[in-house]
């Protein structure tokens, strides 16, 4: 389909039959207002309540609260736009409700199809959110939002449209749906592995000794760092000239020093994780690194028990949970720790299974990296569909 160019957009092509608007000749702009804060209920009283961005999902608002003196009220099929803190999010929104005054509803008259407007919002997020201003914190206005240039079709092309980015979109959808189901399934390899190794007949008859009985715990030697600091003494500096600093999940940050250089082992030491196991409490370090106070640090008795086997030996273990005290954040202090069993073959078993392990987390690790990486690339879809519809391409 050829195009021209329209001299009042000069970036954007006009496509034969599209027009320039602004979006207040074609729809009406409703901005919200705050009801007063004793009408506000957590109960399904009145209509419900959207006062932001975070009362947002992925295409309809998720109900959180109820007002029973609503202000300003959206209707079902008004687009719902964030016109503060953030400036340019979109939802369409499904039913009647209070606005508050961080969103406006944006009712389309004859001539516009409140979908096709909502995809072309939603293609051009990035822009409205430049037009919003303030010191404290980004707003745009009613005249910022009636002033805003759309282009606009005849509304059998504007249906078309709608209708083949919605399917396109669906497509999308599904095809992440199938995604995470592929990660949840690569993820529960981990812990099956695990399971066929320490709950088989065979790991009944191992001997156990206790974590404190075949690791030194480094504790003392942990540095917790305050991030401003942090962050001020490895400003400008190469990440080459850095190392990795830990905390109780996983790698945390980057910093200009290091207090440990050896194998270890990283035992989460609280965390809200405790309890549901999905994320693991162990994992293995090496090499010059810093760790913080939300990790216990474990050296092992090499002579009578290998690195490997006591990360793995650790990573399925809801038992784990017997030694936690606390219930708003979870602890599980050394003194506990030190106590949790740890099975123990001989050293060359341990070796042996332990090696065969890592080939196989290995092989789930290049797994989750291929799915991961299709995900990425089903993100950037629903944009790429987005600019094909609006440069006339679908």
């Amino acid at each position: 389909m050829s195009g021209e160019r329209n001299s009042s957009k000069p970036q954007d092509i006009l496509l034969p039959g599209w027009r320039w608007v602004k979006l207040g000749d074609v729809c009406e702009l409703i901005m919200g207002q705050s009801p007063p804060g004793s009408t506000y209920t957590d109960k399904p009283e009145g209509l419900p309540f959207f006062q932001g961005k975070a009362d947002f999902g992925e295409y309809s608002p998720k109900v959180r609260v109820w007002c029973t003196q609503p202000m300003k009220v959206a209707e079902e099929g008004d687009i719902l736009i964030s016109v503060r803190a953030p400036v340019g999010p979109v939802n369409m929104n499904n039913l009647k409700c209070c606005l508050g005054r961080g969103l406006a509803a944006i009712r389309c008259k004859d001539s516009a199809m409140h979908w096709f407007i909502f995809w072309y919002l939603r293609s051009k997020e990035i822009q409205i959110t430049s037009l919003g201003s303030g010191s404290t914190f980004s707003a745009i206005t009613r005249d910022d939002l009636e002033n805003l240039e759309i282009p606009l079709p005849p509304l059998s092309e504007q249906k078309r449209i709608s209708t083949k980015i919605q399917k396109l979109m669906q497509e999308v959808e599904h095809a992440r749906t199938a995604c995470g189901k592929q990660l949840a399934a690569a993820n529960a390899l981990r812990a099956s592995y695990l399971r066929e190794i320490f709950e088989s007949e065979e790991a009944k008859k191992w001997e156990r000794k206790r974590l404190g009985e075949v690791c030194e715990f480094l504790d003392s030697m942990r540095i917790p760092v305050n991030d401003g600091e942090r962050q001020k003494r490895i400003a400008g500096k190469k990440q080459t000239e850095l190392y990795p600093y830990y905390g109780a999940n996983g790698q945390v940050g980057w910093i200009d020093n290091f207090i440990f250089d050896e194998e270890l082992v990283l035992l989460a030491e609280d965390g809200g994780f405790f309890g549901s196991f999905e994320k693991p409490i162990a994992y293995r370090v090496g090499g010059k690194c810093w760790v913080n106070n939300h990790a216990h640090v474990l050296r092992t008795n090499r002579e009578i028990i290998d690195v490997d086997w006591l990360y793995f030996s650790l990573g399925i273990r809801p038992d784990i949970m017997c030694f936690v005290s606390g219930t708003t954040r979870p602890k599980l202090n050394q003194e506990q720790a030190s106590k949790i069993p740890i099975p123990l073959p001989s050293i060359l078993i341990q070796q042996r299974i332990a090696a065969d392990l890592k080939g196989k987390m290995a092989e789930v690790e290049n797994l989750e990296s291929t799915i991961q990486n299709q995900q990425s690339a089903l993100n950037s879809f629903p944009q790429a569909i987005l600019r094909q519809a609006f440069n006339g391409e679908l």
